[in-house]
């Protein structure tokens, strides 16, 4: 990895034609896909080495996930709604007419992506986290594979998805090994593969059909000696940047949390003493030391999350101004480029969520510079199935089934 290509690539303004060149597409497909996150990644792969890219489908339950997504991959199909309308069989059964239909329009499928709401697993859900039903929804990676029999699958989140109480992993290995996958999963630390920040992520890849080893794909890079890359190569070239609205201007702070900004910078401090911060983290022992912290320019930032606005809700001061980061500064440090346009949309609390909850594109970078290489330029078959392709009364294998469009969801 080059420090000095990649920072170019965050830089650059003009957004390439993923679509341009002359071999077979390849054929990406992502479920809960966000606003395109790992998508943006694979499609840099791809380009890497001169392939086109396709987008047959894209699937999004948040109306401004899919907006962005459309805005950035145009000729992508992206539709709005849940991923078990289109998949909506149980693990090893027949394929349910719907998933026929799929499978059929979609045809070839190289890769499948997904990133699961990890909301109902995230140490920051104090409710229902272990046992929240979105957790479920993480299998449905599972199903479409065993569907669409894609080459390569790869399923983000975080890393207590391990620990849920229906064994969603577990449950999705056991699936994916079933329909004749090599499977490995393993949480990695995403300041090694290029990420500026301390972001910790659970990586199941599955592969069919090509020659390679997931498992040592996922050792090499949570073993990478990649120098962590910090916040100053992230941001550095935006000090001199002044919105007073749009995605390069800051959150206006509260009186209160204006004078616990200038305390930091009075006192060349990184972390507010507990006698200034609000009772709720005062008042009681606790481990967010974080919080109400200022970013250090030379090393990589804290995880970003959705609330990267307000200093209140992480270490989200910039290391060298007296506010907190901007979406345009936030949008670098998950690693998302210039090019990729998050102002579709004009609203900040959108900018937040989009951005927060996105899979960083150098996660997927990374991965499909490695898996892309494999896929060949001419083959066009489907790895064979390992579910039955209909119901009892209905024995066509799915490329027999008369064509039938997915259904449009409003």
């Amino acid at each position: 990895m080059s420090d000095k290509r990649d920072q170019g690539l965050l830089r650059r303004r003009t957004r390439p034609d993923f679509t341009k060149g002359n071999s077979r597409p390849i054929q990406v497909v992502d479920l809960f896909s966000g606003c395109g996150g790992m998508t943006l990644g694979m499609a840099l792969a791809v380009r890497e080495i001169g392939r086109p890219l396709s987008i047959p489908l894209a699937i999004d339950f948040e109306a401004n996930a899919v907006s962005v997504f459309r805005e950035n991959f145009p000729r992508a199909d992206v539709r709005l709604g849940g991923v078990e309308q289109y998949f909506d069989g149980e693990l090893g059964d027949s394929a349910t007419q719907t998933e026929r239909a799929s499978a059929k329009r979609l045809g070839v499928v190289d890769v499948l992506l997904g990133g699961p709401p990890c909301q109902g697993n995230s140490d920051l859900n104090n409710h229902t986290r272990r046992a929240d039903p979105r957790n479920q929804l993480y299998a449905r990676m599972g199903r479409a594979a065993e569907v669409l029999r894609p080459k390569i699958v790869i399923i983000e989140n975080v890393p207590a998805v391990v620990h849920d109480r229906n064994r969603v992993v577990d449950v999705t290995v056991s699936c994916l090994r079933s329909a004749g996958y090599s499977v490995a999963a393993r949480v990695l630390s995403l300041t090694n593969v290029g990420v500026p920040q301390h972001r910790r992520r659970h990586v199941l890849l599955a592969v069919a059909g090509i020659d390679c080893d997931p498992s040592r794909i996922l050792t090499d890079l949570s073993s990478s000696d990649t120098p962590e890359r910090t916040v100053g190569w992230a941001i550095g070239d935006l000090l001199k940047v002044k919105a007073r609205d749009g995605v390069d201007a800051t959150s206006l702070p509260s009186d209160e949390n204006r004078r616990r900004i200038d305390w930091l910078f009075d006192n060349s401090a990184f972390e507010l003493p507990d006698r200034l911060r609000p009772p709720c983290h005062r008042d009681k022992s606790h481990t967010y030391r974080s919080v109400y912290g200022r970013m250090k320019w030379n090393e990589p930032a804290q995880t970003v999350t959705t609330g990267f606005g307000s200093m209140g809700q992480g270490c989200y001061v910039h290391p060298r101004q007296r506010r907190t980061i901007t979406p345009h500064e936030a949008a670098r440090l998950q690693t998302f480029p210039d090019f990729f346009r998050f102002d579709i949309t004009q609203s900040r609390t959108a900018w937040s969520t989009l951005i927060g909850n996105a899979v960083p594109p150098f996660l997927t970078f990374r991965l499909g510079r490695t898996l892309i290489p494999l896929l060949g330029a001419r083959e066009h078959g489907h790895i064979q199935s390992s579910i039955r392709p209909g119901r009892r009364d209905d024995s066509r294998p799915v490329h027999h089934v008369k064509e039938r469009q997915l259904p449009l969801l409003p």
